[in-house]
């Protein structure tokens, strides 16, 4: 069910979402979070809700979406939709679009909507703050998740993160490296068990994800770094063998190769922001190792 609610106020839009729960029998004694979306425009508010529904099926919550309007118009409106059931997944979605002089005050106009004695998660789809921690949104959030990937400059912003980081701070970007993190630390834990002495990250140019990974193998190993341009392919070096692990572009299985080993196949399909989303609502805690890849970043060899 989609509700509308034009030229309304806190008050009302509360009184509309107890009158829906209990028409619907549903009720918040589930709800672990509260996850408030601030994309900058209207391009990515579906997705966002989208990936959120799907989030929320593991990590029961409500989500407050709040987005610009009109932002030069010369009065204050806020406009609301409410959806629940088979349009919210599992928790129910207040869009709050703020209009004219209110555009700058979306904390003031979410603070009623957080559920009491939850913890807060804030996501920026696109464009995030500078210091997400110092963001009025971002001063409610015990976890701040931003996304490099739907930027313009994605290396630049990517990079930027490390100058604004604060602890509860991730990106993405991060999360869709997880499966490649993780192949990539059990093919090195094995014979013959040598230092990794050099490292390639070749892959598209825009895509930041890359690039925080090279930052990663550039904080754990001793040997230079290379982020290169080209198939989607990650080699580590040693003394007796080469480690490769690549995928083409838009597939979905990946190759690990070993010298003098048989070739695996493994499943590794690109990770849509909804599974990356649900990983990082797992833990409200800082994220050190995604510090220390940002830190890495300034130690890749770009060609």
């Amino acid at each position: 069910m989609i509700v509308d609610l034009p030229d309304t106020d806190t008050g009302t839009i509360n009184k509309k979402i107890v009158a829906l729960r209990e028409e619907g029998g549903a009720i918040t004694l589930g709800r672990v979070l509260t996850l408030v979306i601030a994309p900058d425009t209207e391009a990515l508010l579906e997705d966002s809700i989208e990936a959120a529904n799907a989030a929320s099926r593991e990590h029961p919550c409500r989500v407050i979406v709040v987005i610009p309007g009109d932002r030069l118009a010369s009065e204050a409106r806020l406009d609301a939709q409410l959806r629940v059931g088979r349009d919210a997944g599992s928790n129910e979605v207040v869009v709050l679009r703020l209009s004219g002089p209110l555009a700058g005050h979306a904390s003031s106009v979410v603070m009623p909507f957080l559920l009491p004695d939850t913890p807060v998660v804030t996501w920026w789809p696109d464009i995030a703050p500078a210091v997400p921690a110092q963001d009025p949104l971002g001063r409610l959030a015990v976890r701040r998740i931003t996304d490099a990937t739907n930027v313009e400059d994605p290396l630049a912003t990517i990079k930027s993160r490390l100058q604004g980081y604060t602890p509860g701070d991730t990106d993405l970007a991060w999360s869709r490296v997880t499966y490649w993190r993780a192949l990539l630390a059990a093919a090195v834990d094995q014979a013959p068990y040598e230092p990794i002495t050099s490292a390639l990250v070749s892959g598209l140019k825009e895509e930041p994800a890359l690039d925080v990974l090279a930052g990663w193998l550039a904080s754990r190993i001793d040997g230079p770094v290379t982020r290169a341009v080209g198939e989607l392919k990650v080699e580590l070096t040693r003394p007796s063998e080469t480690i490769t692990l690549s995928r083409p572009q838009t597939g979905v299985t990946a190759k690990l190769t070993r010298t003098g080993k048989p070739e695996a196949s493994i499943p590794l399909a690109r990770r849509e922001a909804r599974d990356c989303l649900a990983e990082d609502m797992r833990r409200l805690d800082a994220d050190e190792i995604y510090q220390a890849a940002l830190q890495g970043i300034d130690k890749v060899k770009y060609v």
